[in-house]
């Protein structure tokens, strides 16, 4: 049996159901096929999920933290069962909106494991998807275009496969029902920096193990370095430079040892669990590529600066293209793709717009090219700074580690980055010259905190004018670079 739309999504994650709506309302026939749930990993295992545990340990922290704000009870006990049903409580509901939002937009949802063939019976081209469902029955859905938007899956360490109670991806630690006694982080990214101050605020005695000489290394280095100290300062123990070697792992009694490599010596680890946090692989496996011209490219699929594929009648979004693996970048590809099919205007995507969270905490925030990457690409550069402890509502909320820092153009006040510490304020716009249209070009990450752009403007502001400071220039609406406004690129 074969059913006709305009587009198929193939993957129904952030990726896939942005594009799937957007197509929808530019009106096209959309069907989406999902092997699992609508929602991909953002909304069952990775960002909703991991955020919602994040809270709880945020609330917990600023509860033991409670007598300096003049706040006095009694002893404060963790419910870790009532966290997790908290958290599932926040994906559910989440997961019935979407399901909500596929109604609404008449979007067709096929639930199995979709394939890509090639030219058929149904089609002269390849694109159509086969879609084998739970009772066995096999669909085939022929579009006018295809979106892949298969995701991604935690990378293994061969030696050191999860078990999923001993050894655990993130997946699994989200499915964790107790929390162990200590934790061995292994990978220094994102994803381990999160885990490692969530459990560590949970209580749970925490070590980092990093092969690269910092954490977060995508990140300026000064913003590494001041993380790497505030989570030294929690109790957080981070060896860097340090390679783990998975055939000395050893389970045992309550957890399990392991060794590595540090600066040419050999230490041993020990933890209750190990978290193997070492970066994402796309999807491509065992979807039907082979039956398409579609290119893989170091093992993430090729595609133009339309999300086009070698094929371009098929496009491909999210982390199955690589790039930037954020859950509002793969939204923004999505949207991109399903305008490039329905032939509008479509904003072109430039990874260096999109914004970067770490929700450690203190929390990271940055958009933008870094000082070194500004001056790779012929930018004289110049930078400002200012330190949180100089910040009102910082001190009023108890929260003044973490700083600050513009990287912009020295000729044309042009920003070029805004990384900055405290993730509240996690929506710094660059885009032409800050007004409304430019705004709209920069990918949003969450709600902003008019505390910290006030921040940027004042150093900004600090930095053009030889030291003085107002709380009362507007940054933003020039119409081209003037000296000591802030303009964004």
């Amino acid at each position: 049996m074969s059913q006709n739309f305009d587009v198929v999504v193939l993957g129904g994650g952030v990726g896939g159901y942005s594009a799937a709506i957007r197509a929808a309302q530019l009106g096209k026939s959309v069907a989406i096929v999902e092997e699992d749930k609508l929602g991909g990993t953002c909304l069952h295992r990775g960002c909703i999920p991991s955020k919602a545990l994040l809270r709880s340990a945020e609330v917990y922290a600023l509860m033991k933290e409670s007598a300096r704000f003049g706040i006095e009870t009694g002893e404060t006990r963790l419910n870790f069962p009532q966290v997790l049903s908290r958290k599932n409580e926040v994906v559910e509901s989440l997961h019935t909106g979407l399901q909500f939002l596929m109604r609404k937009h008449k979007i067709q949802v096929f639930y199995g494991k979709g394939r890509v063939i090639g030219p058929s019976i149904f089609s002269p081209r390849s694109g159509a998807v086969s879609v084998e469902q739970a009772d066995g029955e096999i669909l085939s859905l022929v579009p006018e275009a295809l979106i892949l938007a298969t995701g991604s899956r935690p990378r293994v360490l061969p030696g050191l496969e999860p078990d999923g109670v001993t050894v655990l991806s993130s997946d699994d630690a989200l499915r964790m029902e107790e929390l162990p006694a200590s934790m061995l982080i292994i990978g220094g990214g994102v994803i381990g920096v999160e885990w490692a101050s969530m459990l560590s605020d949970f209580g749970v005695k925490v070590t980092i193990a990093e092969v690269g000489p910092r954490l977060v290394p995508g990140e300026e280095e000064e913003i590494s370095r001041e993380l790497e100290r505030l989570l030294r300062k929690r109790g957080v123990t981070i060896h860097t430079g340090c390679t783990v070697l998975p055939e000395t792992c050893r389970k045992q009694e309550g957890g399990l040892s392991i060794e590595a490599e540090q600066r040419g010596e050999r230490i041993r680890l020990e933890a209750g669990a190990a978290l193997v946090s070492v970066g994402r692989g796309a999807n491509v496996e065992g979807i039907g590529l082979e039956n398409t011209d579609v290119k893989i490219e170091g093992g993430y699929i090729r595609v133009n600066a339309s999300m086009q594929t070698a094929e371009h009648h098929i496009y491909a979004v999210g982390d199955c293209t690589g790039g930037v693996q954020l859950a509002h970048a793969a939204g923004h590809e999505g949207i991109a793709a399903a305008e490039h099919i329905c032939r509008q205007e479509t904003h072109r995507y430039e990874p260096h717009r999109i914004p970067r969270c770490v929700y450690s905490r203190p929390e990271i925030a940055s958009v933008g090219w870094t000082e070194a990457q500004a001056k790779e690409r012929g930018h004289e550069v110049k930078t400002s700074k200012v330190h949180f402890q100089a910040l009102g509502k910082a001190l009023v909320l108890g929260e003044t580690d973490g700083f600050v820092k513009v990287v912009a153009d020295a000729r044309t006040n042009d920003i070029l980055r805004g990384p900055y510490d405290r993730c509240a304020c996690d929506r710094l716009y660059l885009g032409g010259r800050a007004g409304a249209a430019a705004r709209s070009r920069t990918v949003g990450s969450g709600n902003g905190d008019a505390s910290a752009p006030d921040a940027v403007g004042d150093s900004w502001r600090s930095d053009a004018r030889g030291g003085r400071k107002s709380h009362h220039d507007v940054a933003a609406g020039a119409e081209r670079p003037r000296p000591g406004k802030m303009n964004y690129l």
